[in-house]
């Protein structure tokens, strides 16, 4: 047996054992019936995702800002080396400068915040694609405050 419910629709209530579809109303602006249902959080994805939430979430104004220059060794010029550590630098929010040396090395001086300059760090370690890096040296520089990063010549 068929009933109308208040919207107009039908809905089975005897014969078939299931109850009807209850409508739900929206509880605030971009709320989801998806949202019912929790997240399962032993995923890894998901508690990855939350990991890089919660870490590049804005530092705390009294935290500390740290200078470093990295020195870049192996096959890293000429590869566009220095265009991709600044761009990265850039995402990261970081200020300074990178260069070529003349003994074929790439140095980078980089001012930030240190979960940043880590992420930096970990990035010159693997370079841009074409580039093959053997190793990175890294030297701590009081900071100076520039609020730009360059490249430079």
């Amino acid at each position: 047996m068929n009933s109308d419910d208040a919207n107009g629709r039908t809905g089975s209530r005897r014969g078939t054992g299931q109850q009807p579809l209850k409508q739900v109303e929206s509880r605030a602006p971009g709320w989801l019936i998806a949202d019912l249902n929790p997240v399962n959080r032993s995923s890894r994805t998901v508690r990855r995702r939350e990991w890089l939430q919660s870490e590049r979430s804005e530092p705390s104004p009294s935290a500390r800002l740290e200078r470093w220059q990295l020195i870049v060794k192996g096959r890293v010029q000429g590869v566009g080396y220095r265009a991709a550590c600044c761009q990265k630098a850039r995402q990261l929010d970081l200020n300074g400068w990178v260069r070529n040396q003349h003994d074929g090395t790439v140095e980078v001086q980089a001012e930030g915040h240190l979960h940043a300059l880590t992420e930096l760090r970990l990035w010159c370690e693997r370079g841009p694609e074409q580039a093959e890096v053997l190793s990175v040296s890294q030297g701590q520089l009081a900071p100076i405050r520039e609020d730009w990063f360059e490249i430079r010549r």
